[in-house]
């Protein structure tokens, strides 16, 4: 059985994420506030931020860096920017 969330990125009712998919007080407020559409979308611009951006996810700075960039992106719908990137027109 499929849970339902009030998506703050989508601003729309949605499907939640079956399990809390990031650690910690943020992880609990992604899992409680985001659906597995906003999450889904987040996961492709994180790729490309991390590729772009070479990160290593074993570097405490490059987490940071993009836990940042998830936060702004989920909450406050703030597109990362990423070289090179022309997201598709609607």
């Amino acid at each position: 059985m499929s849970r339902t969330v009030y998506c703050q990125h989508l601003d729309k009712e949605a499907e939640g994420l079956d399990f809390q998919m990031y650690p910690g007080e943020l992880g609990k407020r992604i899992y409680d506030n985001i659906s597995k559409e906003a999450w889904a979308e987040w996961q492709k611009k994180q790729t490309m931020l991390i590729n772009e951006n070479k990160l290593n996810m074993m570097e405490p700075e490059s987490r940071k860096f993009l836990e940042e960039k998830m936060e702004a992106f989920l909450f406050e719908g703030k597109q990362p920017t990423i070289e090179g990137y022309v997201p598709p027109s609607e």
